[in-house]
């Protein structure tokens, strides 16, 4: 989370950048991979936070209204469309990919931005659960034999949960796969 939009030095929004741009490429880089070492697992670290927003694939810079927490929640959208157009895409090949909401727990987040804002999401921290909490799920995803086959799902606490109307929309998550393509220059 960054008080201030600002930009990449590839032109991004730094938040869709890092929450977003990061897993497409690196998972697009490992692709070959990750196939030719099936049974492999995928696993990406959404947050309930994107119940909050709606995509407008016309403005995924956020060049109209930006906020922090919009870019945030926005971005937190785009990890589990990703994860559901990814699962879309591997089916078949072994590899699984799955999302997961870690819960509010103690990180680094939102404190390299400067101003109150930073002082605000440190004081949040103060009530966040411990990094472990959160970890626990995200280690289930990638080694528990309970999710092997399951792919394209949204979790937390360690059991499948169902993620905003948003998040389950198929059209968009190829939209998005599409436009962030052309945005890592793959198209």
């Amino acid at each position: 989370v960054f008080a201030t939009r600002k930009v990449t030095a590839e032109g991004l929004e730094r938040t869709f950048a890092l929450n977003h741009m990061a897993y497409f490429i690196l998972t697009h880089c490992l692709r070959e991979r990750l196939v030719a070492s099936a049974p492999a697992r995928v696993v990406c670290t959404a947050s309930s936070a994107h119940q909050r927003q709606e995509l407008d694939l016309d403005d995924l810079q956020l060049l109209r209204g930006y906020g922090p927490l919009k870019a945030y929640d926005r971005s937190k959208l785009c990890n589990i469309l990703f994860t559901r157009e990814l699962a879309r895409r591997l089916a078949g090949t072994g590899v699984t990919a799955n999302c997961v909401h870690p819960g509010f727990v103690v990180t680094n987040l939102g404190q390299r931005g400067g101003g109150v804002f930073k002082y605000l999401v440190r004081a949040s921290m103060i009530v966040a659960g411990r990094p472990d909490k959160g970890a626990r799920t995200i280690a289930y995803l990638a080694g528990s034999p309970d999710v092997a086959d399951v792919s394209g799902g949204y979790f937390y606490d360690c059991r499948q949960i169902e993620p905003s109307r948003a998040a389950k929309d198929d059209a968009t998550a190829q939209r998005l796969w599409r436009e962030s393509e052309k945005l890592a220059g793959f198209a």
